[in-house]
């Protein structure tokens, strides 16, 4: 099997996969001061470019980094997809922070897009979510939290975590936003203010259909009609179990209604 080495850009640069990116006073490093969207790639071209760059542009401000230029933020996107996927399909992510002179620092990282199953099953994340840790949602390069529910999701050969406040409200998955449609007919997704990172998937679906902030607890979930989640990466993808516990039957109806929505971006 032949292992390909995927490169990175770093500000204005394309560099191989294994060289030093970033310096020890950075802030992503050294204070979890940072923040990235992760963009999907489909035939060499991104998806969701103009959000993805108003999504680094509002998150750098809220961290306090310089703003960054949306030209080269669209330059990094092109260059590095190009790059590492040609015409195919692939990740990329882009990272802001600064360095210990103020500096903006842009960082892009290549992947493979990896595995893609029909429908999802999740657990629910053995702690809780703390809430928000900064207002408006942004999508923050400190994720530890994210990262041990995404470990539980794997020992338990599941492809999500779920996430509940200390309150039992539902807030997010560990990477994706959640969609429920309720017995009353209605689309829901939990409120911003509980502490959920603001999807740019559910951004676009949510002007396009009228989904509502609405408290789910657990038990709420489970009794749904049917349940989605769904991310930039990945779409809207259909979750049809919860702690072995299967969820509503119309839970690939909601997942196809949300993706086809998606797909008219």
């Amino acid at each position: 099997m032949v292992t390909v080495r995927l490169p990175i850009w770093v500000d204005g640069t394309l560099r191989p996969a294994d060289a030093a990116a970033v310096r020890a006073d950075d802030s992503a490093f050294s204070e979890g001061r940072g923040c990235y969207t992760s963009v999907r790639i489909r035939a060499g071209a991104p998806t969701f470019a103009k959000r993805h760059a108003r999504r680094l542009e509002r998150d750098a401000r809220a961290l306090g980094l310089p703003a960054p230029d949306p030209a080269l933020l669209t330059r990094a996107l092109a260059e590095l997809a190009r790059a590492a996927f040609g015409g195919g399909d692939g990740v990329v992510r882009l990272q802001l922070s600064r360095d210990g002179d103020g500096a903006l620092h842009v960082v892009g990282v290549a992947r493979n897009l990896g595995d893609q199953p029909p429908a999802w099953r999740a657990v629910t994340a053995p702690f809780a979510h703390p809430g928000a840790l900064l207002a408006g949602g942004p999508k923050l390069t400190h994720r530890l939290l994210q990262a041990l529910a995404a470990d539980a999701a794997h020992a338990a050969r599941a492809d999500e975590a779920l996430l509940f406040d200390a309150s039992g409200w539902l807030v997010e998955g560990a990477r994706t936003n959640v969609v429920a449609l309720a017995l009353d007919g209605a689309l829901c997704t939990p409120p911003a203010a509980r502490g959920a990172v603001a999807g740019i998937a559910l951004e676009a679906a949510s002007e396009r259909l009228a989904i509502e902030p609405r408290d789910l607890s657990r038990s709420d979930v489970l009794a749904a009609c049917g349940v989605a989640v769904l991310n930039a990466v990945r779409g809207a993808c259909a979750l049809v179990a919860l702690d072995g516990v299967a969820l509503g039957p119309q839970s690939d109806a909601l997942a196809k209604r949300l993706a086809a929505v998606l797909d008219d971006e």
